[in-house]
């Protein structure tokens, strides 16, 4: 309940049992038995809640105080990620963040073959004909990001398998790591269609410098754990048996800090972090949705789901030769003079509808 003294004795008596006025404020003021119950319900809006209450299907969440547990549980699709494990993500951060008797958060996956491989590519291929939806896929990848990095206590990611695209971003977004001896990671989206820039292009450069970044990215070639660790990728990197121990004795250390003052401390290590990312993140969902739908986005999927290598040189060649690398089929702007059918591609030589020579 608040209670507020007035500097001048009240010459109104009181309302009601419930109520009282001060004219000591030039507007009086009240305080009743409303606000104290809606201070109960905010109180309760607050309270972490059990892990079970959830009911996640795509991830595990589990407590065990001081220390909680976010579990990617895909293993069938190398823990990818889609919208639905995205959003219970989400949820899981924001309550480790509520609950004040959770003082460490470790995101890992299951299995031991991968960490988390980013998007789902079969889901992905669903934007190629809804370019529009990708920006909805987007902001609940954005708003994972954010839940955890800004969740106000130290985060670990363990790493128990590959870590691929996405999934070196929440590697990223964690404060620190242990990895597996055998872990690999990886970027592929310049050579698969798409750009990293839900974290990797902006944080990177932060973490092992620009070149190694740029090499990174560019390349796209697997990172061994011992070089990651050279690079400061990963803080530490042990026998796969020991991976569990490692990330235990790390928890417990985190555990024993204080915890406003480390929380402050995350907030200001983010700075530089936070300034690449909101500068950045906006635009790139942006091109990314209008881009879903591109030859090279297509190619990138068709590629991955025919299990054959990326045509670089068809497209690089089409660009050579003055074509459009916009439009697979040239841009549409034909119309049919039979049936008057309009937007036709330009490299169509019969009408798509009446089937009448262009």
């Amino acid at each position: 309940m608040i209670r507020r003294r007035c500097a001048r004795p009240c010459a109104r008596p009181r309302a009601g049992p419930r109520q009282k006025t001060c004219r000591g404020s030039p507007q009086g003021w009240s305080h009743s038995s409303t606000l104290r119950s809606s201070n109960v319900r905010l109180r309760m809006d607050f309270l972490p809640q059990s892990p079970s209450a959830f009911e996640f299907h795509h991830i595990r969440y589990e407590k065990q105080p001081p220390v909680a547990r976010v579990i990617i549980n895909r293993p069938d699709v190398l823990n990818a990620l889609n919208f639905a494990a995205l959003r219970e993500m989400s949820r899981a951060f924001e309550d480790a963040s509520w609950d004040d008797g959770i003082a460490a958060v470790i995101l890992t996956g299951t299995g031991d073959r991968a960490f988390c491989t980013g998007a789902d590519l079969d889901e992905q291929s669903l934007f190629v004909r809804r370019p529009r939806d990708y920006w909805k896929w987007m902001g609940a990848f954005i708003e994972a990001q954010e839940r955890l990095r800004n969740i106000g206590k130290p985060t670990v990611a363990r790493l128990n398998g590959m870590v691929v695209g996405g999934g070196n971003e929440f590697n990223l977004a964690c404060d620190l790591a242990i990895a597996a001896e055998d872990v690999v990671i990886r970027h592929v989206g310049p050579v698969r269609g798409s750009v990293p820039a839900a974290g990797a292009t902006q944080w990177l450069p932060i973490v092992v410098g620009d070149r190694r970044a740029r090499e990174i990215l560019f390349l796209c070639e697997e990172i061994s754990a011992p070089q990651a660790l050279a690079w400061g990728l990963v803080n530490e990197v042990v026998p796969r048996r020991e991976l569990d121990a490692a990330v235990e004795r790390l928890a417990q250390k985190l555990v024993r800090t204080l915890p406003e003052v480390t929380r402050y401390t995350k907030q200001q290590l983010n700075f530089w972090r936070d300034l690449s990312w909101h500068l950045t993140v906006g635009h790139a969902r942006d091109w990314l949705t209008l881009h879903a739908g591109s030859p090279e986005t297509q190619e990138g999927l068709e590629a991955f789901h025919e299990k054959r290598p990326v045509d670089h040189a068809g497209i690089r060649q089409r660009l050579a030769e003055g074509a459009s690398t916009e439009y697979r089929w040239g841009p549409p702007t034909r119309t049919c003079p039979s049936c008057g059918a309009r937007h036709l591609p330009e490299e169509f030589t019969f009408c798509g509808q009446c089937g009448h020579k262009l």
